[in-house]
């Protein structure tokens, strides 16, 4: 007799369902909204049914520049599925007057928000399905794995990186995005029913009201440092080559609409960082500028501005330290002994609280957090201390109510 596979000794009731493909709205797909007459039917449909609203946006990430929506889905109980072209309807107000008072589904809510409120959309409130996820210890948290596993469907993904300002958008295209929100409302059902569960609802409307309302991020300290490959030059003259030519590159990036790794790639702005072509001739042999279509004399005129700066306008060969910024963990060893010890602390009792609770530690307490108060909350601090420090730090009450008393005892 032949020795048996793992799969062949699989009892029945081993065997896991494989999902179902979903491949079609189930009112199918709908015309893209895009004149005020549709956009007007749009609105009272929305406004005729009740519920909470799904939304989702599609961006041209990697294609445009910015991270505007091109086009935004929505869906309610017994509206069916909305397409909208915010770029040929610039006046949303009608809608916004709908939907702005109601509560949202979103999936990785952070991500869309910022393009929405731009076109005039904002929640009254929030039910975030990725992030309720995390909340519940879920491995896979994309939207594509949470429908499989709570819902039991299916979806495909294969246009998620597509470039969504082609006009007109495929069918294919317009079938994925109306996918997209076909299930938010019914997930959000049973990610409430497991919350309740594992004694985390309060816990996740808490986060998602921070989503909501959370400012946006201050504008980045020298952001052309972070281009890719940078770390390998390490002269301030070179440096001031990267960093004029990765403005010139945002200014003409912004002007066409292009996103600004399609406008030069960043190993071309290392490459003139490292060179230093001194005519226009260097820089036309060099490999990365060799296109028929590169904007050669547009870019020697921004490495020629780098070489003709004084040695006293050159960049720091690092970012400069801003005020309230920590130094990197790995030299507070050496910088801040007793934080060095303290950060190891608060880092083992957040694991180890996270493990119990089920929960992604960064969840528990952001690790920028948890920096933060071992550098400044000192030696044997009180709970209160503890507390007091981590609500000026941003975090939220049922973090603080679980971590604050053992994060006390560890530091002490």
């Amino acid at each position: 007799m032949p020795a048996t596979t793992s799969e062949e000794t699989t009892t029945p009731d081993e065997v896991v369902d494989e999902p179902v493909p979903l491949t079609e709205p189930a009112g199918g797909v709908p015309p893209v909204t895009e004149t005020p007459e549709a956009l007007r039917e749009a609105i009272a449909s929305l406004d005729a049914a009740t519920g909470p609203v799904a939304i989702d946006a599609e961006r041209a990430s990697g294609f445009r520049y910015g991270q505007r929506a091109y086009l935004v889905q929505l869906r309610r109980d017994a509206s069916g599925t909305v397409l909208l072209d915010p770029t040929t309807l610039p006046d949303l107000g009608g809608l916004a007057a709908v939907v702005n008072t109601q509560e949202w589904v979103l999936h990785a809510a952070d991500q869309d928000l910022p393009c929405l409120r731009e076109v005039g959309l904002a929640p009254a409130r929030l039910f975030d399905t990725e992030l309720a996820s995390r909340l519940l210890g879920r491995a896979k948290v994309g939207l594509a794995a949470v429908v499989a596993e709570n819902l039991g469907f299916a979806l495909a993904k294969e246009h998620s990186a597509a470039d969504w300002s082609t006009r007109p958008l495929p069918q294919s295209w317009l079938r994925y995005a109306a996918l997209d929100v076909e299930l938010l409302v019914e997930l959000r059902k049973v990610l409430i029913r497991d919350l309740e569960v594992a004694g985390k609802l309060a816990w996740a409307l808490e986060e998602f009201e921070h989503v909501r309302t959370a400012a946006p991020p201050p504008p980045r300290t020298e952001p052309w440092r972070r281009t890719s490959g940078l770390q390998a030059v390490k002269d301030p003259r070179g440096l001031a080559v990267a960093r004029e030519v990765w403005e010139a590159r945002e200014e003409l990036a912004r002007k066409q609409d292009r996103a600004p790794g399609r406008v030069l790639p960043a190993p071309a702005i290392v490459a003139a960082a490292t060179a230093k072509p001194r005519s226009l001739g260097e820089l036309a042999r060099m490999k990365e500028f060799s296109g028929r279509r590169t904007r050669r004399e547009y870019w020697h005129a921004a490495v020629a501005r780098a070489l003709a700066l004084p040695e006293a306008e050159l960049p720091a060969r690092r970012t400069p330290h801003q005020p309230g910024q920590l130094p990197a963990p790995r030299s507070w060893p050496e910088k801040n002994p007793g934080a060095a010890t303290r950060l190891d602390k608060v880092r083992t009792c957040v694991r180890g609280l996270a493990e119990q609770l089920e929960l992604p530690q960064e969840n528990l307490l952001s690790p920028a957090t948890q920096r933060r108060l071992a550098w400044d909350v000192g030696d044997r601090p009180t709970t209160a201390a503890v507390g007091d420090h981590l609500t000026a730090l941003g975090a939220r009450r049922w973090q603080i109510g679980l971590v604050a008393e053992p994060l006390t005892e560890a530091l002490a």
